[in-house]
Parts: C-alpha cells; structure tokens; sequence
C-alpha cells in the first residue's frame, strides 16, 4: 500500500524537464507579445508625429489663405516676384500692415504694431517659406504660398521623423 502513494505523489510533480518547458514556453510569448507592443506603439508615435504635421501645416496655410483674402493689397513681394515675407495692407487700420514671416523656424504673423505671433508650435521646424506674388497690373493680388514642416527629432529616431511640403495660392476678394 505504501508503494502505491509514493507512485501516486511521484506522478503529480513535476518533472525538471516540464518545468523548462513551461518556462520557455512562457518566455517565447512574453517576448513576442512585448515585441507585438513595442511595434504597436512606434506605429502610434509616427502617426501622431504625422498627424501634428499634417495639422499644422493645414491651419497654418488656412491663416494666411483667409488673411489674403479678406486683404485691401499686397505690399511686399511686388509684382512678379518672390520673398520669405508676406506684407499686407488690410482693412482694418489696427492690423495694418500684417506680415507672415520666419523667426527661429518658426512660422509667424504680425498684425499691425502688436507683437509676433507664432502660428506653428515648437515642435514644428518651417523652412523653405516662400511667397510669390503672380499678380499683374491692374489685377487683384494673388499670391502662391509654399513651406515646408518637419517635425523636431533630436534623438534621431525614425516615428518622429516626418517633413511635409505644404502648397496653396489666394486672391484677394474685393
């Protein structure tokens, strides 16, 4: 009798060898379940980067459009050609001039006498801000807008990488 409760206790333990089964099987899904999230989060990193980009761009390129359009004139650039700087002679005599322009990669809009202020956010870089101004004599003011917006990236990593150029054009309405 005593050998049959040795045999039973015996066959309810584990064996070494089960046991490092179980681990390694236990293993190999914890480090494919943290690599499945690891994935998942770089994935939704990029697209908030992308989506600030995105999101910037267009609002930025909303401000000015709307601003061209609800404009009395252009002052700078002249007829025909190019600058980094947009002056406009609004209605409003507070706000006049107002100027889109650069300041530390940064884009910004000056209405009047008051101070700058920064339209993109500072995790935002803008380059490559031009204005050209297509209008003709005897013309309302039309004006192409192009820049582009690349998401701050110190560390070098690739889900913040992400650079966007933005195009559009305006008239004024009068």
């Amino acid at each position: 009798m005593k050998q049959d409760n040795l045999s039973i206790s015996n066959s309810n333990a584990f064996t070494l060898i089960e046991l490092i089964l179980y681990i390694g099987i236990a293993s190999i899904l914890l480090v494919t379940i943290s690599s499945f999230l690891f994935i998942l989060l770089e994935s939704r990193v990029k697209n908030q980067t992308i989506a600030e980009v995105e999101q910037q761009g267009i609002q930025a390129m909303q401000i000015i459009t709307q601003t061209i359009r609800d404009a009395e004139g252009v002052n700078s650039p002249t007829q025909g050609t190019s600058g980094s700087t947009l002056s406009l002679d609004v209605i409003t005599a507070g706000n006049d001039p107002t100027v889109f322009d650069l300041s530390s990669n940064t884009l910004q809009i000056t209405e009047g006498s008051g101070g700058a202020v920064s339209i993109t956010n500072s995790r935002i870089i803008v380059s490559d801000l031009t204005f050209r101004n297509l209008s003709y004599s005897n013309a309302q003011g039309a004006i192409k807008i192009e820049f582009t917006l690349t998401h701050i990236n110190p560390e070098g990593r690739q889900e913040y990488g992400y650079s966007k150029t933005f195009y559009g054009s305006a008239s004024i309405r009068k």
